[in-house]
């Protein structure tokens, strides 16, 4: 089936299933992915599916639910949720999971994020591969009776479990402002702030999966000018954006000024190594270099990893760590299976500001040493032979380091204000023909000049001097 192996060439992503609907993502796909998930997980007893609010996510549940019970597999479906809430009930029920969502792309879009029991990841290497062999071989129907379907709220519940996991006693009354972009965060954060002494500001809760005032995508600035605008008329201590399935939480200070990851990731780390002191904490490859020096400074043990879920949720069960970030605005917690959650994120922010006086800005100062490009990216024919191109400028030059655990890393680890300190990461993307750079350093003008140097030589117009 030439055709099927085309389409799952292209919808099977490197951490879950994402395409267009129904061009590539149809009700049959969908439920072939029912069937196939209850073979790689070993014909569970139960599993649980929940969904986010797109247009297609209604028919593509119930027909994966349909090729999961066929395969004589119960299934508790929680409905309407998002991804960390779905990690919940599989850590809470452990039972494997699958999670009907597009997170942050166009309304067009829809898929599929699966988890064994316990929330443990499923990527292309962990079952996502044999997900494609199965539908192009062709599964076997199943032979026994079907599986039961029962319905299952556990919103109250998952709200409990993450207030319960974050001391919010004692804190200072907070306005806030949240813009949930009309995804699964209109849902879920009701919930969660209910009974806490937090002035809520909605904006945009109406669960909507034609996306009517911006795309839930808050990595984009132009998705968070809403909310900036929020926080300076309300006079608001913060506002948070989350993606369409919330499990990625975006914060604004009380200015509306964008605040990095990377200082979210240092803070939340320092609050869990003082309540486990000596802790682990995973950092991936482009969070700023002051989250290990912070981490360092505090007792802790930092661990470097590659960028993506699935690498960071494994490196946490290998080394325990108590927590892990990442530049993207994934936060990842041992006491929640080891699974990213925005809103738990955002607990911790709102309780580290609610417990002192000063504004966030001046809070988050302490986490924030360096100046870093964002993410750039750039199209090319060859990544490969570009990468080349910006390795053999750089190795070799005095002071400079070269690993490739992820893309190409350079790091100059500089000798003073003569000479200061810069690194950047290029990185080939999974899905289209892209190389991301980030690219810090310990000045602006210092961070310009080597983020110019290396797309130059991506281009093709230079290198460095």
């Amino acid at each position: 089936m030439p055709e099927l192996e085309a389409i799952l060439s292209e919808i099977i992503k490197a951490y879950d299933v994402r395409g267009v609907v129904p061009d590539q993502l149809n009700t049959d796909i969908a439920y072939a992915l029912g069937a196939a998930f209850v073979e790689i997980t070993d014909h569970p007893e139960s599993l649980v599916v929940g969904r986010d609010m797109r247009v297609s996510s209604g028919d593509l549940a119930e027909a994966f639910i349909g090729g999961a019970t066929g395969q004589g597999s119960s299934v508790v479906d929680i409905g309407l949720c998002s991804t960390d809430q779905l990690y919940f009930a599989s850590g809470k029920l452990e039972l494997p999971g699958a999670m009907i969502t597009a997170s942050h792309n166009p309304a067009q879009y829809s898929g599929f994020k699966f988890c064994r029991a316990g929330a443990a990841p499923i990527g292309r290497d962990s079952g996502l591969e044999q997900i494609r062999k199965l539908l192009v071989d062709g599964l076997r129907p199943g032979d026994g009776p079907r599986g039961e379907v029962r319905q299952a709220d556990l919103l109250g519940d998952y709200a409990a479990h993450l207030k319960s996991l974050v001391d919010l006693s004692g804190m200072r009354r907070l306005r806030v402002v949240v813009d949930a972009g009309n995804g699964m965060a209109g849902h879920t954060v009701p919930a969660v702030f209910d009974g806490l002494d937090v002035e809520l500001i909605p904006l945009y809760f109406e669960l909507d999966g034609t996306f009517p005032n911006h795309l839930a995508n808050p990595i984009e600035p132009e998705n968070l000018r809403d909310l900036a605008a929020k926080v300076r008329e309300t006079g608001a201590d913060l506002g948070l954006a989350f993606d369409g399935d919330a499990d990625r939480c975006w914060v604004l200070d009380e200015r509306g000024e964008s605040v990095s990851p990377s200082a979210i990731t240092a803070l939340i780390a320092v609050r869990e190594l003082a309540r486990e002191p000596g802790a682990t904490i995973i950092h991936n490859l482009i969070t700023s270099k002051a989250v290990p020096e912070i981490v360092r400074e505090h007792g802790g043990t930092p661990v470097r990893d590659r960028v993506g879920h699935s690498f960071i949720k494994a490196t946490m069960a290998e080394t325990g760590a108590i927590f892990g970030g990442e530049h993207s605005a994934h936060f990842y917690f041992r006491d929640f299976w080891r699974a990213d959650s925005g809103m738990l994120a955002a607990l911790h922010v709102m309780a580290a500001l609610g417990a002192q006086d000063r504004p966030l800005s001046e809070l988050l100062a302490d986490y924030t040493r360096y100046v870093a490009s964002g993410e750039v990216n750039t199209e090319v024919a060859d990544q490969a032979a570009a990468l080349a191109r910006v390795k053999q400028a750089y190795e070799g030059r005095e002071g400079n380091t070269v690993d490739e655990l992820d893309g190409l890393t350079v790091e100059h680890a500089g000798t003073g204000s003569d000479d200061p300190m810069w690194w950047f990461n290029l990185r080939p993307s999974n899905t289209e023909p892209v190389l991301r750079l980030n690219a810090e350093a310990a000045d602006a003008a210092t961070m310009e000049r080597v983020r110019d140097e290396v797309l130059g030589l991506i281009r093709g117009a230079g290198g460095p001097g």
